[in-house]
């Protein structure tokens, strides 16, 4: 996949943050079902938000996404979208995971893809699951 350039009425922009996040106490909670209805989730979150996913991994105790945005949205905005979402709705879906009061940390990491190429962070958010 190319470059994807986003347009607005008024901007034509190529905005990617790479987003690592973690729940809290690093807690394996992204296996089997709570994964895939995670991966569901991000992906209704990131259409309604009109976020383009570029590269996404899911792993047990942490999450690596890849997102392609508009100017007008910050890395702070995204990330309290995805994470307020996401802990409510899976938390209210799987019983295991009620009892928490917060899915997330509230850090995360973020960077922009400046300095590498896109298809350089898209290989490497995607070798994620096979380091191990």
């Amino acid at each position: 996949m190319g470059q994807e350039y986003r347009r607005s009425a008024t901007t034509v922009s190529l905005i990617h943050y790479h987003f690592v996040f973690c729940p809290r106490y690093r807690r394996k909670v992204f296996v089997n079902q709570v994964e895939v209805r995670f991966k569901e989730l991000l992906e209704e979150i990131c259409q309604e938000n009109d976020w383009l996913i570029v590269a996404m991994e899911v792993m047990p105790d942490h999450v690596h996404l890849f997102l392609n945005c508009l100017p007008t949205d910050s890395p702070s905005d995204v990330m309290a979208k995805v994470k307020g979402a996401t802990s409510r709705r899976l938390r209210q879906e799987f019983g295991h995971l009620a009892h928490l009061s917060s899915l997330w940390t509230r850090s995360y990491f973020v960077s922009t893809a400046e300095n590498v190429s896109s298809e350089t962070v898209k290989r490497f958010v995607e070798e994620q699951k096979k380091r191990g």
